[in-house]
């Protein structure tokens, strides 16, 4: 362990010195002089770390005005005074209370004073000074980062770069070799190595390949005091990638490839893939595949994919097994991006043969075109052969092919067609006025496999035929003024054809015989002239003219028409404008305007409006009776044609009252509205003593004969009379809605087997309502 240092300076007036040492040869320091005092000093050294029981001494202060009798007393100041360092105020001594540690505190600055302890008076001037922390080697170098992560590129020259790792130690440096560290490598050797002073590491390898090995792990050790023995030491890990770069081309694990695709392949769809190999990376790694030879060039076209680098080899042309069944291609694969220094190593790039079979199957049938266009007249016979279509099964079996017309493009069936041959014939007569094209869909069907079909247009032109005669372009309302001259025109009439004739339509008019009236004069453009023969028409002779025009055309074979142009005689004024052409105005008298026969007419409505209101409120002074006498309801008979409800019908007719008089007036309903009791309890059995039935109801009818305002609403029903000697009486269901509600129903079993029936009907009803 170093020895501490102590010294003391003592200036007198006679400037004499004193050394006083303390262990081992004393640093002397140059000597500062003050007047003002006799006594003064510098630094003070303490060791640290130290590890003893007693207080660790650190110095002495004196002073000349202290002459031993104890009168004088010293006192510190500053940091750490009274706690850190103590004084002996008798003696001026100084001592550390405890271990200090230079790495926290490398010196402390005090003051001193000597005091006179009577009067608390200072003997000297306060003085300053330092205590200065000796550095032992108690720290251990530390790196920046527990780990470092670095990189290389792989085949680097040997002292190539890699990353330079640094310590510290917090000793001090400027006090021996505690902090003065150096570099060595515990691991990685020999692929790198650690430069001792600076710590920078470096390859010491050459050719290092990452595809042999990638990444490397090296310690890295700093230690202190030189390195020498018994120095502190720290160690760190650098984590080392070794990067790549481009040297290794690719390789075709196989020399030859086979692939097969079936010949109704789209273009454009993939046949398969093949791969070269490359032991780099990312884009070093990159490959473009092209076919560079094969006599499927043509056919066949290769791309890479980026993200597999691989080559997909696609359909260019479409292929046919008939013509050729097996192609043969030449791809290489090359390296997009080259690093030229590693050019010495190979061309980077390889080739590989790929054998592509085409696959047979079954196609449908092949057309000779891909649409047929055909002309047929018009006026060409029903069954006549318009043209055909040929189509054949492109696979080596050959299979027939039959033929059919799509229905569903010749919906009004025109055509036909031979299933054996292809041939195209009529149906039906065409008119190309009413549709100058046919378009139908014909389809061929291989007869061993009918999924197997082919569609093709067919487009058929009618060809026009001279078959429609020329008639007037458009209805002519045509007049002539009664003060005309002869020759005078007066409508120029056009024609129109629906055929189409190659030249051009040409139309000649004519009149059909001669005419003392009007004649026509043909333009030679199509149009003709009509014009008077005569001075003057008179409406009153003959009002309207009908005048027969003949237009052929000049087509073969001609066509000709007759139309008939009508001729109004109408009074023009001098001018020749048309004034009136109706004859009924040259019947009217000439003083009666349009205005009095308006008048007139409202006259004679009038006059009938109030006949008719006298005639209906006379009428409504008068009321007849509807029936005036017995013999008028015989006379009278309505029929409403209404059909009874039979014997469940007990609304229709309450044969009851008629026996029982006394309560009709009492219990009778409405027959306008719906009763609130469709079936009312009456009662249980009629008086006996009840007028008889027939003079009853000849009472009621003779009321309703005498009753002037009864409309005529009677009617007639029939009831089967009994007669008072009947021991069952009526048995009418009418009667029954007589009897109570619940009407008991065993008596009729009584009645002897006659009754037995309608016994069974009543009881078991009773006996269901019971249940």
């Amino acid at each position: 362990m170093d020895l501490s240092w102590l010294i003391y300076i003592i200036h007198r007036t006679n400037e004499e010195v004193a050394d006083k040492i303390i262990g081992t040869p004393v640093k002397y320091e140059k000597i500062l002089y003050r007047s003002k005092r006799s006594w003064m000093w510098n630094h003070f050294f303490l060791l640290e770390e130290y590890t003893g029981t007693d207080h660790q001494y650190v110095g002495k202060l004196h002073s000349d005005q202290d002459r031993g009798d104890g009168s004088v007393k010293y006192v510190l100041s500053g940091d750490g005074a009274g706690s850190l360092f103590l004084i002996d105020e008798n003696s001026g001594d100084i001592h550390a209370t405890k271990k200090l540690d230079r790495e926290e505190k490398t010196f402390y600055t005090l003051r001193a004073q000597a005091v006179n302890k009577l009067t608390g008076k200072p003997v000297e001037p306060e003085s300053e000074f330092i205590i200065k922390i000796h550095d032992i080697n108690d720290n251990e170098p530390k790196f920046t980062k527990d780990t470092y992560v670095a990189s290389v590129p792989e085949m680097s020259d040997v002292g190539t770069f890699v990353v330079q790792v640094t310590a510290k130690d917090a000793d001090d440096a400027t006090y021996g070799n505690s902090a003065k560290l150096v570099y060595s490598i515990l691991q990685g050797q020999p692929y790198f190595s650690v430069e001792p002073e600076t710590g920078i590491i470096r390859t010491a390898l050459p050719n290092m390949n990452r595809e042999n090995k990638e990444k490397y792990q090296v310690v890295i050790q700093a230690k202190d005091m030189a390195g020498q023995m018994g120095g502190l030491s720290g160690t760190t890990t650098v984590n080392i990638t070794l990067t790549d770069v481009n040297d290794n081309p690719p390789r075709f694990p196989q020399s030859t490839y086979q692939l097969w695709t079936s010949e109704s392949g789209e273009t454009g769809s993939s046949i398969g893939r093949i791969k070269a190999t490359d032991a780099d990376l990312g884009e070093n790694a990159e490959i473009q595949y092209n076919i560079i030879d094969g006599d499927g060039r043509d056919m066949f076209s290769i791309v890479t994919d980026k993200a597999t680098q691989e080559g997909i080899v696609t359909l260019k042309k479409q292929l046919d097994f008939e013509n050729k069944r097996i192609y043969t291609l030449k791809v290489e694969a090359a390296n997009t991006r080259v690093d030229s220094r590693f050019l010495n190593f190979g061309p980077f790039k390889d080739t590989a043969n790929v054998k592509i079979t085409v696959q047979d199957v079954d196609e449908p049938p092949v057309f000779s075109r891909p649409s047929y266009v055909m002309d047929v007249h018009e006026d060409m016979n029903v069954g006549s052969i318009i043209g055909a279509v040929t189509a054949w099964d492109p696979d080596a079996a050959n299979n027939q092919v039959r033929y059919s017309i799509d229905r569903h493009t010749d919906l009004d069936r025109n055509f036909n067609i031979d299933s054996g041959n292809g041939s195209i014939s009529m149906l039906k007569s065409l008119d190309r006025e009413a549709s100058s094209w046919h378009n139908i869909t014909v389809i061929a069907t291989e007869i061993n496999n009918p999924k197997q079909m082919s569609r093709v247009p067919v487009f058929i032109k009618v060809l026009d035929v001279n078959d429609n005669a020329p008639e007037f372009a458009m209805f002519y309302e045509t007049f002539v003024c009664e003060n005309v001259k002869a020759g005078q025109l007066i409508q120029t009439i056009s024609a129109v054809d629906t055929d189409e004739p190659l030249i051009g339509h040409k139309f000649f008019f004519s009149l059909n015989s001669e005419n003392p009236n009007f004649t026509i004069s043909d333009n030679e453009d199509n149009t003709a002239s009509i014009l008077t023969r005569k001075s003057g028409f008179s409406r009153r002779e003959m009002a309207t003219y009908f005048l027969p025009v003949v237009i052929s055309d000049s087509d073969y074979p001609i066509q000709s028409s007759t139309s008939t142009l009508t001729i109004q005689v109408c009074a023009c004024d001098s001018r020749g404008n048309m004034q009136s052409c109706n004859v009924e105005a040259l019947i009217l008298p000439a003083g009666l305007s349009t205005g009095a026969l308006i008048a007139i007419l409202l006259c004679i409505i009038i006059l009938l409006i109030i006949v008719v209101l006298f005639a209906a409120l006379r009428k409504q002074k008068k009321k007849e009776p509807l029936i005036i006498s017995k013999e008028d309801v015989r006379d009278n008979i309505v029929s409403y044609n209404d059909e009874g409800g039979g014997e469940e019908d007990t609304q229709a007719f309450d044969i009851g009252t008629l026996r029982n008089p006394e309560v009709m007036d009492t219990n009778k309903l409405r027959r306008d509205i719906i009763p609130e009791m469709l079936f009312p309890c009456r009662r249980a059995s009629p008086i006996k003593n009840n007028a008889d039935v027939r003079d009853f109801i000849n009472h009621r009818l003779h009321e309703n004969d005498n009753d002037p305002t009864a409309p005529p609403y009677d009617s007639l029903a029939t009831y089967a009379y009994e007669g008072n000697g009947s021991i069952a009486e009526s048995l009418s269901s009418l009667e029954s809605a007589a009897t109570d509600c619940d009407q008991d129903y065993d008596y009729l079993s009584n009645w002897g087997p006659q009754f037995k029936k309608l016994a069974d009907m009543y009881i078991g009803k009773d006996t269901d309502k019971d249940s």
